[in-house]
């Protein structure tokens, strides 16, 4: 995320369970993420989560950054 975006999420977060929630995900997902990509090997089925997770994450992200876009208009 932009300096912009990770300023004003740190503003809204308290205020906004909602935001919250979506950035704790974020979060969540990069961490499954980076412990599955450290593996030298990767079974299809681990393949097919890292997907999953990825896939979970841009539609967490798409929502965040929308919640804070209108946010930011709203203040």
């Amino acid at each position: 995320m932009e300096r912009k975006e990770l300023e004003l999420l740190e503003k809204l977060a308290p205020d906004h369970p909602d935001v919250k929630v979506l950035w704790e995900n974020h979060i969540l997902f990069n961490k499954q993420l980076e412990k599955l990509e450290s593996k030298a090997y990767l079974t299809p089925d681990e393949q097919t989560q890292v997907r999953q997770i990825k896939k979970q994450k841009l539609e967490g992200k798409t929502k965040l950054v929308a919640l804070l876009n209108k946010y930011a208009t709203e203040e």
